[in-house]
């Protein structure tokens, strides 16, 4: 009987020494290329939109490191450790992007702005950018020559459903009754067709919309930040532990002056285009 007792302590002292062993081998992994953590241990796995644009990435191809998120990525990755060649893309919608539950992916990047409402659902990082604001009108509308909130809101405007773009009408220029599409390139399409007058967009976004998308269009003025966004931050699954080791990885690239040369290569701004502030 007590051959047996002692075997039986054995096998357990063995069990419980076997699950520390593995445990500490998992934490020994943790902010390594093999994380258990990731979603697919050994590669980086990140979603964006379908199609993608410039500045943020370049020829609809976010694995080419061209354009300011694309370029960014690669080099949060590299900080974390991964080969250009361990970073795997996926497509999803925003509306995915900033929906609640499990995500297939490690993080997402797609001009996602950080707001409490979706923070509540949703894991950030921290701000890797806080972009303003800018008015995209056609030349003979009459918000191409605006001067005061007054005179923007006799316009028609349209923005994409779920975007801070839409709250952004509603609390700072106080317009209720803006047209709402499934997608930036439906407002683009509403503001080329004339069923609308304006839309307002991130400066970068406006950047690529008038020279390339809508090139009929301009840039008419530069609006004030909004105290309520943030700026654009990676999103995780509510919870997701690895959000401390990117942080550190944007933390770097802060500090080092990369997110600044990035900056400065892909969203430069024209100091000439007017302000409108009230």
């Amino acid at each position: 009987m007590s051959g047996t007792l002692l075997n039986t302590g054995r096998l357990a002292l063995v069990a419980t020494l076997a699950g520390s062993l593995l445990a500490t081998a998992a934490i020994a992994q943790e902010g390594t290329t093999d994380d258990p953590r990731l979603f697919t241990p050994g590669q980086l796995t990140v979603a964006t939109s379908d199609p993608v644009y410039p500045p943020w990435m370049m020829d609809n191809d976010p694995a080419n490191g061209e354009g300011f998120e694309s370029a960014l990525v690669y080099a949060i990755a590299e900080q974390m450790g991964f080969a250009p060649e361990d970073v795997v893309w996926v497509r999803e919608t925003f509306d995915q992007a900033i929906a609640p539950g499990a995500k297939d992916y490690d993080f997402g990047i797609q001009q996602i702005s950080v707001t409490e409402a979706r923070s509540e659902i949703a894991t950030f990082s921290d701000v890797y950018y806080q972009p303003e604001k800018a008015v995209v009108a056609l030349p003979d509308s009459s918000v191409a020559s605006a001067t005061s909130f007054d005179e923007l809101r006799e316009a028609n405007w349209g923005v994409a459903v779920g975007t801070t773009d839409l709250t952004y009408l509603q609390d700072i220029l106080g317009i209720d009754d803006a047209a709402v599409y499934d997608d930036q390139v439906g407002v683009f399409q509403a503001l080329q067709g004339g069923q609308i007058d304006a839309t307002v967009v991130a400066l970068p976004t406006a950047l690529f919309v008038t020279a390339v998308q809508v090139p009929d269009a301009a840039i008419t003025a530069i609006l004030p930040k909004d105290e309520n966004d943030l700026g654009h931050g990676l999103i995780f699954e509510q919870g997701n532990e690895i959000v401390g080791w990117v942080n550190e990885a944007i933390g770097a690239l802060e500090a080092d002056g990369t997110i600044d040369a990035l900056v400065a290569e892909y969203l430069i701004a024209d100091p000439d285009l007017p302000v409108i502030s009230e």
